[in-house]
């Protein structure tokens, strides 16, 4: 298998911007096409006060910063241009669901993606809905988000919608890590709630050591194929073992984890995240080391 698929994050969280022009996103996804890549997901439309384009939603209802290019334009342009899949994500607040502010969280972003679908809804790459919010676990309150906000986007275009949780693993959560079986129970009451509603779950990989992986990435597949849900695998090729908040991945480490995706039948990797940690053009001189022998092990499958 190859990663066929990469988030876009533009609205910088806790990675640093590369502070690209059009063109260097042309380049980039160019160099996505080359490497297999024909799915591209928006990781969120906005942020806290940071959005990627002027919303005028998103000013109504926060005192936002001001948007000053239209980025959801230009991925749509480069994935119409490239022939790829554009995933659209939503606005996450960074407070109000955090908060169990659940309603008011869902109440903006309908009206958001509203806004959304009147602006880019006819646009030919558009071809699904991406919810931002990320859960390890199940929560009553985030249920309430993810089913009334994806109905919400199947009225607005009835598109495949996509999640990417995380596991509650020891890496982020050293003192709290919950068990596999643990792990099991939680994510039965998730996706028995998500039938019907979300179409695709793609987990991260990078929270549970690696020699655990395989369990978890069978489960999952188990766990989401029982309930209709398709699996992809969200393979980071950021390196959560290092203490640099955070550096690409070992080419060594993202060959095992896509690996042992293909043998939990994963039917699609995608990754966090193509453009800062695997591109030829990323800043980091890492990253295009590891696109260079990305490449040559796939070079070597054929």
């Amino acid at each position: 298998m190859k990663v066929t698929g990469t988030f876009l994050d533009e609205i910088t969280h806790d990675i640093s911007s590369q502070n690209w022009s059009e063109e260097d996103w042309a380049k980039d996804f160019d160099a996505m096409k080359e490497d297999g890549i024909d799915t591209v997901i928006l990781i969120r439309a906005g942020y806290r006060e940071r959005a990627t384009f002027d919303s005028k939603v998103l000013n109504r209802n926060f005192k936002m910063m001001p948007a000053y290019e239209d980025l959801v334009d230009l991925y749509l342009r480069e994935a119409e241009r490239t022939g790829m899949k554009f995933f659209f994500g939503t606005y996450d607040s960074g407070d109000l669901w955090n908060e169990g502010h659940y309603k008011e969280e869902v109440e903006v972003n309908k009206d958001f993606c509203s806004e959304v679908m009147e602006k880019y809804g006819d646009r030919r790459a558009f071809s699904g809905w991406y919810i931002s919010h990320e859960i390890n676990t199940f929560s009553d309150g985030m249920m309430g988000v993810y089913t009334d906000l994806s109905e919400h986007l199947k009225k607005l275009k009835s598109l495949p919608i996509l999640i990417s949780p995380y596991i509650k693993g020891v890496k982020q959560f050293p003192g709290e890590a919950i068990s596999l079986e643990h792990h099991i129970e939680e994510w039965d009451q998730v996706f028995r709630r998500l039938e019907g509603l979300v179409d695709i779950v793609a987990f991260q990989d990078g929270h549970v050591p690696l020699e655990y992986l395989p369990d978890y990435l069978t489960a999952n597949r188990e766990l989401a194929t029982k309930r209709g849900i398709e699996s992809w695998s969200n393979v980071e090729s950021f390196d959560r073992d290092v203490h640099i908040k955070f550096p690409p991945i070992d080419f060594r480490k993202l060959r095992y984890k896509m690996e042992q995706a293909e043998k939990a039948h994963m039917s699609k990797l995608i990754t966090f995240e193509y453009s800062h940690f695997m591109s030829p053009h990323a800043d980091h001189p890492a990253a295009r080391a590891l696109n260079r022998k990305y490449r040559r092990w796939q070079r070597s499958l054929k």
